[in-house]
């Protein structure tokens, strides 16, 4: 291989009961759609992928170093707790130091059955490989934390869903796949010498200021109430967060049925598999408390006064909204060109919210028409805006240079879910000159780019996507 990756794998040292040893299936034509050279050179990956190399990516080899495992790990699946999930179709190949000090999975996703496939076939079909390539290196472009793609290739081979469908395989990387259902399973499973094994390596690996299970509590739920108000300001929802979607490195993963707002809605939702709007746009930031309290839970077994554990994680917990509403705050007064907000800030982004809310306005176009003083075209009720705009205007006059402040948090391109749509059929039949054409656009999603301002316009109501889909 001329592709060097400088394994360094600590989780496949730790005991047995963490994972099963699982190499990848080999697939029957390995082809690269995409490897992001960028990310190779943080990570330290050196030289351009040969054809050997693209059947590594592919499951067909195994890069020198690679100790590929499948994880172990349960969760709350829409509030319902499945006692061993673990990765079924997915495989870690080892973690790589990067440029920066700092320790990264290397995960091949759709590589075929584990002993945690619960009789699925362990494969990815094409298009979730390519939308999770697409909205992951999106949200990081947008400065959210979240995994990474470095590869996208094809399998030569079908998978069959409801019809037979091209497979794929991803190759993500994330500081580590570490999830609040990894804690639930040895909790549930009252196996205090795992769980306390799980603690030692997390704090070692992503909090090492961490003394007691009270200050791991307390740093992620720090990270976790930054992070739901920063996708929230891009219209982003995620669709299932499950508690095994929830990591304790504060990334976000796994892009099953996630979306962006075209039009506001405050309740929006497209996950098909959400009936009951428990993930839905609005319901987020409560989602992520109700998570952290069963790590709390999961955490309590380590505690040597069970009563007084109780009591500080609860209280920690219950103080994570204001964290959360402190946050979004945060996010949303930039978004309107505030950069040090103070509460009474809180009710001038309400009462836009609940006039896009109330005509639909597109949620990125009206915040980057902001700047351009446009706005009021994204409303039909163009009274109340104007209502709105000189309180606006009002305080804005108390700041030094809002322009700058919007134009950093309103980005001018999002993975909107039409063209995620396009995208994949055009590369069902073989076209990836779209899925090429947004991750170059997508790249640098608050400049304006006039030569590709057609991915700027929201669906036409034929072009609107009701529904997305998990990969399985």
């Amino acid at each position: 291989m001329t592709m060097h990756i400088p394994f360094d794998n600590s989780y496949a040292r730790l005991p047995e009961a963490f994972f099963s040893r699982q190499a990848p299936i080999p697939v029957a034509k390995p082809s690269l759609i995409a490897f992001n050279e960028d990310l190779a050179k943080e990570l330290g990956i050196t030289g351009h992928p040969t054809a050997e190399d693209i059947a590594a990516l592919a499951g067909n080899a195994l890069p020198e170093g690679a100790e590929p495992i499948a994880q172990l790990y349960a969760g709350h699946q829409f509030g319902q707790f499945n006692p061993q999930l673990g990765d079924g179709r997915a495989v870690l190949l080892g973690e790589i130091v990067d440029t920066h000090g700092v320790r990264r999975d290397i995960q091949l996703k759709g590589s075929g059955q584990t002993p945690y496939s619960r009789r699925g076939d362990g494969r990815a079909w094409l298009g979730p490989v390519l939308r999770e390539y697409v909205v992951s290196e999106a949200m990081h472009a947008l400065g959210v934390p979240t995994t990474r793609a470095l590869a996208a290739t094809r399998t030569g081979q079908d998978v069959i869903r409801e019809r037979p469908l091209p497979g794929a395989v991803l190759t993500r990387v994330a500081q580590s796949h570490i999830r609040v259902g990894t804690f639930q399973i040895f909790a549930a499973r009252r196996d205090v010498q795992s769980l306390q094994t799980l603690f030692d390596y997390t704090i070692a690996r992503h909090y090492p200021a961490a003394k007691d299970p009270g200050d791991l509590l307390q740093m992620v739920i720090d990270r976790q109430a930054a992070l739901i108000p920063h996708w929230m300001s891009f219209g982003f929802i995620h669709g299932v967060m499950n508690t095994d979607n929830c990591t304790l490195s504060g990334e976000t993963i796994d892009y099953g049925p996630c979306a962006f707002l075209d039009g506001f809605d405050a309740h929006g939702r497209y996950s098909s598999i959400d009936h009951h709007g428990r993930y839905a746009y609005s319901a987020q930031a409560d989602i992520i408390v109700w998570n952290m309290a069963q790590l709390a839970t999961s955490l309590v077994l380590l505690m040597p006064d069970t009563d007084a554990a109780i009591e500080q994680f609860t209280a920690q917990i219950n103080a994570m909204p204001e964290l959360i509403r402190n946050n979004w705050l945060t996010r949303f007064a930039a978004k309107i060109g505030i950069a040090a907000p103070k509460p009474e800030d809180d009710a001038l982004v309400s009462d836009l919210l609940k006039l896009m809310h109330q005509d639909r306005a597109d949620f990125t176009n009206t915040f980057r028409a902001l700047t351009a003083e446009s706005a009021r075209e994204e409303f039909s009720d163009q009274a109340g805006y104007d209502a709105w705009h000189m309180r606006w205007q009002a305080r804005l006059s108390n700041e030094t240079d809002p322009t700058t402040v919007m134009t950093l948090a309103n980005p001018a391109f999002i993975p909107r879910n039409h063209q995620i749509e396009e995208m994949i059929a055009a590369a069902v039949e073989g076209d990836d000159s779209l899925f090429h054409r947004l991750n170059k656009v997508l790249a640098t999603p608050f400049d304006e780019q006039p030569a590709h301002s057609d991915l700027q316009s929201p669906p036409r109501p034929e072009e609107e996507v009701k529904a997305t889909f998990c990969g399985t």
